[in-house]
């Protein structure tokens, strides 16, 4: 029970965190340039410039909202809680924000650098969040409805949302900012996914050697995960060899390999990356 509990703790650091960052990303560098790349922010950007009465922040709260009571109505409880927590602290950190650093402009006159740091933010915060199971809702609830009850393609769907938002900003602001928009768009759907692999990388390890014993030994007590065994023939000298699989993240992956070079210097190890191991100790289903 602890430990569940501290588990839920850190996963709630992790989503608040991601959600800082990608508030810092839209409001201090997306809506001051009209950097509407898509999803509600971009909708957001877009309706605060229409209606100067009405901020950014304020229509990103309101749509979020209406977002989340449409995700209960047609989803129930599948639109999660964290997903809730993130929607809303999104929504308000944002709103909060006009009130604590109002910004009359951009922070600089460079948009190329003011549009790096809108996609980085907003990405990593992105992909933490994703990695903790959660979403920021928006128009992820609108996929999710759309995948339920119609048989579109809601990746392509969602991406011609997004192109019509980011698209919306050559009228709404001006050329300048509708090309560092569609930039911002095709941008985003390589970083988000590039970032979560990054986080979730691991090392996979398959070592030839002499000494199995003596490695999985150091693999079970030390790393606490396991390995498989494979018989295996050295093709030059015909003797007999072992052959170890395992996985392990990347911090651990470092100790292993010194660990292998030390015990046995003429073992044989082929270590590649991979995002997805789905296991005990690793990612469940």
């Amino acid at each position: 029970m602890v430990e569940r509990a501290k588990k839920e703790i850190k996963t709630y650091v992790l989503i608040t965190l991601g959600t800082i960052m990608l508030t810092a990303g839209v409001y201090f560098f997306k809506i001051p340039n009209g950097f509407a790349t898509g999803g509600v922010s971009g909708i957001g950007t877009i309706l605060g410039k229409i209606t100067p009465h009405f901020s950014a922040g304020s229509w990103i709260m309101v749509i979020n909202v209406f977002l989340l009571l449409i995700g209960f109505a047609f989803l129930g409880k599948q639109n999660g809680v964290r997903t809730v927590y993130c929607s809303m602290l999104f929504s308000l950190l944002t709103y909060v924000m006009e009130f604590i650093a109002p910004l009359s402009g951009p922070l600089t006159d460079q948009p190329l650098l003011e549009l790096v740091y809108a996609m980085l933010l907003t990405a990593f915060g992105s992909a933490i969040i994703f990695n903790a199971g959660a979403s920021s809702g928006g128009t992820d609830i609108a996929a999710l409805i759309l995948k339920k009850y119609t048989s579109l393609d809601v990746g392509k769907a969602l991406l011609a949302i997004d192109f019509l938002v980011a698209a919306s900003t050559f009228f709404v602001f001006d050329i300048k900012a509708g090309l560092f928009s569609m930039a911002g768009l095709f941008a985003k759907a390589f970083l988000v996914d590039s970032i979560i692999d990054n986080i979730n990388s691991c090392k996979y390890f398959v070592v030839i050697t002499d000494k199995p014993d003596e490695i999985n030994e150091y693999i079970t007590g030390e790393l606490h995960h396991s390995s498989t065994f494979t018989p295996a023939e050295s093709g030059y000298a015909h003797t007999g060899k072992v052959m170890i699989h395992t996985v392990c993240k990347r911090m651990e992956a470092i100790r292993l390999r010194r660990y292998i070079k030390a015990l046995d210097p003429h073992a044989f190890i082929i270590i590649t990356t991979t995002s997805e191991i789905i296991g005990r100790g690793f990612r469940s289903i």
